[in-house]
């Protein structure tokens, strides 16, 4: 449906210029949503995510050595995200201006201004930020009393996740009438930078897949990355149809113990990348930061992308919760750094869907790449046979995959990893909530 309200929003723009202008109130009130949702979709996810992140440290190396890889790859990945959007500037000559409400003729400015009005203010974002990690470290100090606490906040998140997920069933029409009115403003020069910004992202993710990971798993292990990608061809296929990866999670779990790495290190290694390796989002974040600021005609100096990119680094954890959660952490960025360029917004939602099957085959890959990397700092993979598997001379049984009689999988996690407590309460939260493309 969003494909077809931006194609949609795009003629109408070209064809009835000021027709698609007067629909931008429709763009403007669905980031109106998004803003509204910003400080609850951060304060659960950086709070509970601060949990998460105990709960990986206790079962030992495996879960440290994940943790510290993944902050350096988010961060080198959010880097490349900036460094590729200050090449190529793909928002430069939109001159995007925030929708007035003044503009309206008769009745029709009181009418959009009353509307706008029932959507309640956003709350500022960094104070929030700053509330909720104290809140996440202050329950974890307080340990066995602070569990009933930290139950009772992924209760709420669920609330604020379910109302994330209506907010973004009006993607569509927040899309048809952003689309409408950024291309009846600036005609083909829109769609132009549009294109750009998708063709540098999935220039980005495929140079970085091929690149820094695949660099990195010959360097450490030997294996070839393009192998890897074959062996993972149906996950990848089942990705690209949902915009998510989570039930690819299964498959990936089972595909990696086939590979040769240890069941423990798979076991943790994968739930927690479903939560911290984004490295798709990563690089999307900061690039749509910059696509954003360059089609308002504000471009972010070099010490605010720095304090953005700090931003980011601790938002983006909170980015795999649910669909729309991606759009929420942008939105997060923008408003705590340059609030004036959240106008700017429309133009993401309209492309978003585009770059989301790109996110979660890079996410997912990421995730892929981390697991046999820490089976091999852990000296918990069979090298050999992960190269025969690769290779195709110890193919994968699909069947493994099917329910037994029980009902259960027969590959099934849960069954065949014994690990401390902590693992498998995390394993659950992320099997529960891990949406990667987001």
């Amino acid at each position: 449906m969003v494909i077809v309200a931006v194609f949609a929003g795009a003629a109408i723009g070209l064809i009835a210029p000021d027709a698609g202008i007067a629909l931008e109130p429709l763009g403007t009130a669905f980031v109106a949503l998004i803003k509204m949702i910003i400080a609850p979709v951060i304060f659960c996810t950086i709070v509970l995510g601060v949990g998460s992140v105990a709960k990986a440290a206790t079962v030992g190396k495996v879960g440290g050595l994940a943790l510290i890889y993944f902050l350096v790859m988010a961060t080198f990945a959010l880097v490349i995200g900036l460094v590729v959007g200050n090449f190529i500037h793909p928002g430069d000559g939109l001159h995007l201006t925030p929708y007035e409400e003044s503009g309206g003729g008769g009745d029709e400015g009181g009418t959009v201004a009353f509307l706008m009005s029932l959507i309640p203010g956003d709350i500022p974002v960094l104070p929030t930020l700053v509330l909720a990690l104290l809140v996440g470290f202050a329950l974890q100090s307080m340990g066995k009393a602070g569990e009933p606490v930290l139950t009772g906040i992924k209760h709420i998140q669920a609330v604020v996740f379910k109302l994330m997920m209506m907010i973004m069933w009006a993607a569509p029409v927040g899309a048809f009438g952003a689309i409408a009115a950024v291309v009846g403003k600036t005609g083909w020069a829109a769609i132009g930078a549009m294109a750009t910004l998708m063709g540098a992202f999935y220039l980005t993710c495929a140079l970085f897949i091929v690149i820094v990971l695949g660099g990195l798993l010959k360097i450490v292990t030997g294996l070839n990355i393009f192998l890897l990608l074959k062996y993972l061809g149906r996950e990848f296929l089942l990705i690209f149809s949902t915009s998510s990866s989570e039930s690819a999670l299964p498959r990936l779990i089972a595909k990696m113990e086939h590979a040769g790495v240890s069941k423990p290190v798979v076991g943790i290694t994968v739930p927690t990348g479903y939560s911290f390796n984004l490295d798709g989002t990563a690089i999307y974040l900061t690039m749509a930061s910059l696509f954003v600021s360059s089609a308002m005609g504000m471009p972010m100096s070099i010490p605010e992308q720095i304090s953005l990119l700090v931003f980011m680094i601790i938002a983006s954890k909170g980015a795999a919760g649910v669909t729309g959660a991606g759009l929420a952490t942008l939105a997060a960025g923008l408003q705590s750094h340059r609030p004036e360029l959240l106008d700017g917004m429309g133009v993401i939602v309209g492309i978003d869907k585009f770059m989301s099957e790109c996110r979660a085959l890079t996410n997912f890959t990421g995730n892929a790449v981390a697991t046999l990397l820490i089976g091999k700092w852990t000296n918990e993979i069979d090298l050999d046979h992960a190269r025969n598997t690769l290779s195709g001379l110890s193919p994968f049984d699909e069947l493994s995959l099917e329910p037994d009689v029980h009902g259960a999988s027969t590959n099934a996690p849960e069954a065949d990893v014994a690990l401390p407590d902590p693992h498998n309460t995390m394993a659950a939260d992320g099997q529960a909530k891990a949406t990667i493309g987001n």
